[in-house]
């Protein structure tokens, strides 16, 4: 049995921004389903207050120092929902009573560096006030940065601290927690951390840099993602100091809820339906669909789903291409939900007022709707520029509605592309393509069609070999098990290292 802190500023149903609550929200509880001893440490938002989920706050206070102040703050506990899993708040109304997480109006709050050196000096002093006994600490993305820092730094001399090893999972390299060089004085650590190799960032303190530089080991939420951001661009300027930590760089594909994300027990949709029942099912809730958007009627039209933030990172600039031409010319259906950069929703809003049988575009968030069009659709467009993951390219799989994505990240170690030889190795899953552009995607959703159309047989045996897929969470929390082990292992070797020098 392992005993793993899992360090996040992040995680549902309490707090939601992304991905990371996500993974925050469900792999703690199944490392705790393996056997290990798992416990959680967030920010005690106020939005945790209003989740209608039990939180106690126990008779523990401290104080630590952020910059040239003992700031003062406690600690609440509640479960997460279906698990024994603790998870512990970090109180400190100055810094977390807020309306948000990280910013308001798209503008992130000036003291992030400061409430986050905070959080992570928390964490580091909770394990004592606790009476942890932690193997591994696992942190997540820059808002837990300095808490192998502060490790190396401050506590390794210290009883209970000298064994723990550190990991660090980046759920996405394009957020670093980068500020301005001065907010190192908040950190409380000597000066000397702050040059190139370690702390600094062209001038910059950049927390993310921190945890690749100072942690064990760094995973991220992809095999494709761990390779890719060794290199520009999408390393984000960090990929020298990642290349350097190649050794101890992996990449583990998140997993999904199949509990909320499956068809056999969705209650979000118009008729329930698996492997053996998807034609009868997809189809009635294809209908359920089209009529509740107002689009044709039409069980041979093939409607293709986006759920997505409409930024230029997701692809929307060549979906909103193809789709103007399309829905002039093409028999085919459109149905788009997600909210995002002003002008794309324009656009989308011009194309649904300009063709309502044929365009649905809900510029919302609704989850309901999520599951519908993820039921509904023959097809899921998916063409980001960059993904470390993605989850709607697994729950399509799940749901019988077959990708359509950019050879990059996570899409590319989820979704195998049809050819002749997938076809006859019955792996293809999906449509790939690459060049990121324009006419490549075209391409691929002309093939996707041509096989949706024209040759029934190939389409069934996608759509069953799609939701015959296992991306649940039980597989990868298998995988960090392994991982954690090899980092304690790496980091006893590395004392067994000091102790002999």
């Amino acid at each position: 049995m392992l005993k793993v802190l899992f360090a996040t500023s992040e995680a549902v149903p309490f707090a939601k921004t992304g991905g990371l609550a996500d993974v925050s929200g469900a792999l703690p509880s199944q490392l705790r389903q393996l056997g290990h001893d798992v416990v959680v440490f967030m920010p005690a938002y106020r939005c945790v207050f209003e989740s209608g989920l039990p939180i106690r706050k126990l008779d523990i206070h401290f104080d630590v120092p952020v910059g040239n102040r003992a700031i003062h703050g406690s600690i609440c506990v509640s479960e997460m929902p279906n698990s024994d899993v603790p998870i512990y708040f970090i109180h400190q109304e100055e810094y977390f009573d807020r309306d948000h997480l990280y910013g308001e109006g798209g503008v992130d709050y000036r003291d992030n560096c400061e409430r986050f050196v905070f959080f992570n000096r928390a964490v580091l002093e909770a394990i004592r006030l606790l009476d942890l006994d932690i193997d591994v600490i696992h942190c997540n993305d820059w808002q837990t940065g300095l808490i192998p820092c502060y490790l190396e730094a401050e506590y390794r001399a210290v009883a209970r601290y000298e064994k723990i090893a550190t990991l660090t999972s980046i759920h996405n390299m394009a957020y670093q927690g980068q500020f301005w060089h001065w907010d190192m004085l908040l950190t409380g650590l000597d000066w000397k951390y702050f040059n190139w190799k370690q702390l600094e960032f062209h001038g910059d303190l950049n927390l993310l840099k921190a945890a690749i530089v100072f942690s064990d080991s760094i995973n991220t939420v992809s095999p494709t993602y761990a390779a890719e951001i060794q290199s520009a661009p999408l390393g984000c300027g960090l990929e020298g100091a990642l290349s350097q930590k190649r050794d101890v760089l992996s990449g583990i594909l998140n997993g999904v809820d199949y509990d909320q994300w499956h068809p056999q027990n969705d209650q979000h949709i118009a008729e329930t339906f698996d492997e053996k029942t998807w034609k009868t099912g997809k189809a009635a809730c294809k209908q359920a669909l089209q009529k509740s958007l107002g689009l044709s009627e039409e069980p041979k039209t093939p409607v293709i789903g986006i759920v997505s933030r409409l930024v230029e990172q997701k692809g929307i600039d060549l979906i909103l291409y193809i789709m103007e031409r399309w829905a002039r010319y093409e028999n085919a259906q459109w149905v788009v939900l997600g909210t995002g950069t002003p002008e794309y929703e324009k656009q989308l809003r011009q194309l649904a007022d300009s063709f309502p049988t044929k365009v649905a575009a809900k510029l919302e968030f609704s989850n309901a709707l999520a599951h519908q069009i993820e039921a509904g659709s023959d097809l899921f467009m998916m063409p980001s520029r960059y993904e470390p993951c993605g989850l709607n390219q697994i729950y399509s799989l799940a749901y019988g509605t077959l990708p359509i994505v950019h050879k990059t990240g996570g899409l590319a170690d989820t979704v195998f592309n049809l050819t002749e030889q997938s076809a006859k190795s019955k792996t293809a899953n999906g449509f790939v393509f690459e060049p990121f552009n324009v006419e490549a995607c075209e391409k691929c959703l002309r093939t996707a069609l041509d096989v949706y159309l024209n040759q029934t047989e190939l389409w069934q045996q996608l759509v069953e070999t799609a939701m015959a897929q296992d991306h649940s969470w039980r597989a990868s929390a298998q995988q960090y098990s392994q991982l954690y082990r090899d980092t304690m292992a790496r980091r006893a070797a590395e004392r067994k290292q000091i102790v002999r020098a």
